[in-house]
């Protein structure tokens, strides 16, 4: 632990369950976990970031201590009394998955442990797991696509997790509009959800690095698909689509990776459609996010225009939720629903003709001539952070 940080424990007295936080959250590392202002709901979490080394900046701890000292001397947080919104409970994904993965990593005896602890096999747990998911993107599928759009947090640590939870959505939606048996849908979405199984740590390393990834570092990458499969079968998962899917997302008839010219299920090519997409649209420290409009043209050149491509590419939008956009009145906005028409998408207003921030992000019927989009928003830096919360409300 560096001498300018201190352990998340050694703060507990400044942290409530819901209640904003005061303070940054970093890793052993000093990457970022949870950004000030955002919330630790539960106990997974906190044992979640306890095992990733969760600590604070000295500093800031010195004045959020020095702040309330000032405005309520020997106070506390008090907790919140709002319920968990849907971002909430999203944000809880991130470490219900971080906990099954790190599971999965610890080998026979841990997952051993953890069965006899929770009273259900890890395979049990997964399918309750990807069950939620799907309820949950279900329920609010373009919130969700909104979050896999922005990323405006830049939690390299979390990234393997984040990545797998925004290729899980595309996954879903995609296999909607492939008209999948529900089944399918699922296996495709545990697919994804565990498809960079053996990777963690190794992408949250690469995500933050400025330089490309290094010989070591690609014999791991090319061999993590099969190593996954490896993981989950020894956790007991023995569906075959799931562990084909894991094992093949790489693979291409054209040149994959491990093996190369194999010819993978349909499952496995649509995880990687995805994967690949949202990695594309995914920013790292090495380089900025693709647009979605340059992400969907490389994903149907790369499939030759087929049916799988061109599923994902409906499914998301031409503008899809999330996505910067200028109007034809001169407006900058945030895409927040599709509609029936793909390329004339509900948006929320952020910045006026003039460039001034407008309150209350007023939303905009972008099929209306008068206010259709021009296009994708040129400067991207005038609109750094848009809240989920603010273009959305708080959603159940």
């Amino acid at each position: 632990m560096s001498a300018a940080r201190v352990p998340l424990t050694e703060v507990a007295d400044l942290m409530a369950p819901g209640q904003p936080l005061p303070f940054r959250v970093l890793d052993g590392a000093g990457r970022l976990l949870l950004a000030q202002g955002q919330t630790i709901h539960g106990v997974q979490q906190l044992k979640a970031l306890l095992e990733r080394g969760a600590s604070v900046e000295q500093e800031e701890v010195r004045e959020v201590r020095a702040r309330q000292a000032a405005c309520a001397p020997g106070g506390g947080p008090v907790p919140s009394l709002r319920e968990p919104t849907w971002f909430d409970r999203f944000e809880q994904q991130t470490w219900g998955l971080d906990d099954l993965l790190r599971t999965l990593n610890k080998g026979a005896e841990m997952l051993a442990a953890t069965e006899a602890e929770t009273g259900s096999s890890w395979v049990a747990r997964a399918g309750a797991f990807a069950d939620t998911f799907i309820e949950r993107v279900e329920r609010h599928p373009d919130a969700a696509l909104f979050l896999a759009v922005r990323q405006d947090d830049r939690r390299f640590a979390l990234y393997a997790l984040t990545h797998a939870l925004h290729t899980a959505t595309v996954v879903l939606l995609g296999a909607r509009q492939l008209a999948w048996t529900p089944a399918q849908a699922r296996t495709a979405v545990l697919a994804a959800l565990t498809m960079n199984a053996s990777i963690v740590e190794l992408q949250a390393r690469m995500a933050e690095q400025k330089e490309p990834a290094g010989k070591g570092q690609l014999e791991l990458i090319r061999a993590h698909p099969h190593r996954s499969a490896e993981l989950l079968a020894a956790a007991g998962v023995a569906d075959g689509l799931w562990l084909d899917a894991v094992r093949d997302h790489h693979e291409r008839k054209a040149g994959g990776y491990p093996r190369g010219e194999a010819e993978p299920g349909e499952v496995a090519r649509l995880v990687r459609a995805c994967d690949v997409f949202t990695a594309k649209i995914s920013p790292r420290a090495l380089r900025a996010a693709l647009p979605p409009q340059v992400a969907a043209r490389q994903l149907f050149q790369e499939e030759g225009g087929g049916p799988l491509a061109m599923a994902v590419i409906k499914a998301i939008g031409v503008y899809p939720p999330g996505d910067l956009v200028s109007l034809k009145n001169g407006e900058a906005a945030v895409v927040v629903a599709r509609s029936a028409a793909a390329n004339a998408p509900q948006v929320a207003v952020l910045l006026n003709a003039q460039g001034k921030p407008v309150n209350g992000a007023p939303r905009r019927d972008t099929g209306q001539p008068e206010l259709a989009i021009a296009g994708p928003l040129a400067d991207r830096s005038r609109i750094v952070r848009v809240l989920p919360e603010v273009v959305y409300g708080l959603l159940k």
